[in-house]
């Protein structure tokens, strides 16, 4: 296998997003016994949504398919807050990433390894997260689906990446927390890592993840 470039997926791969929720959560009672449920639903419509509308061509960019999810998983909980709803957004805007992400670039840059981020976000919303995390440097390019208006795991999203790049597949690692965006990607041509952070089941798709790890840190074992 030789790899010219590792492409990340953002939200769940490089940023925790269960953040959020978490850390509000130790602020506003209401939410101090929900909150897992209310990030899982959250990020669940965020993902139903962002397919949905591709399929209906209805595209809103993800930081309106992000307040719109929220706004359902809020309902959920039977919860009406405008300010702990507030509050919840402007968290998404600056979670944390994983523990393993900072060291992992750091290796990645010193043997100098492309990087780059395909993402459902806007570019202003991963302007802001990568802003946030001290990471916006670290990348050869952001791409973000907004280009052609419609979400991954559509095949036109992860042309992009080669478009950009002018590369062939089999020269991308594609690295993501997310089956369908592993599939997507595989199907795409490209060498797939799945970062399985919950021990879940393979997805029953075509395109199996080629490599599968709990966290990021076994990814630099791929690499020369």
């Amino acid at each position: 296998m030789t790899i010219r470039t590792v492409v990340f997926d953002a939200y769940g791969t490089l940023f925790d997003v269960e953040a959020a929720a978490r850390e509000a959560g130790r602020s506003h009672p209401v939410l101090a016994e929900c909150w897992p449920r209310l990030a899982a639903d959250w990020r669940r419509k965020q993902l139903e949504y962002s397919w949905l509308r591709s399929i209906m061509r209805q595209h809103e960019d993800f930081e309106h398919l992000t307040a719109d999810s929220l706004d359902w998983a809020l309902e959920a909980q039977g919860i009406e807050d405008v300010a702990l709803r507030r509050r919840l957004l402007d968290l998404y805007q600056a979670l944390p990433v994983f523990p393993e992400v900072p060291a992992l670039l750091d290796t990645l840059e010193a043997r100098g390894v492309e990087k780059a981020i395909l993402t459902n976000a806007s570019p202003a919303m991963i302007g802001r997260s990568l802003t946030s995390a001290g990471i916006a440097d670290r990348f050869a390019a952001v791409i973000s689906v907004e280009v052609v208006g419609t979400y991954k795991p559509a095949p036109r999203v992860y042309d992009l990446v080669l478009e950009r790049f002018a590369l062939a597949p089999t020269d991308v690692l594609f690295v993501s927390s997310n089956g369908w965006d592993i599939a997507g990607a595989g199907a795409n041509g490209f060498t797939t890592f799945w970062v399985n952070r919950g021990a879940a089941p393979v997805d029953r798709l075509p395109h199996r993840p080629k490599h599968i790890a709990a966290d990021l840190s076994s990814l630099t074992d791929l690499l020369p």
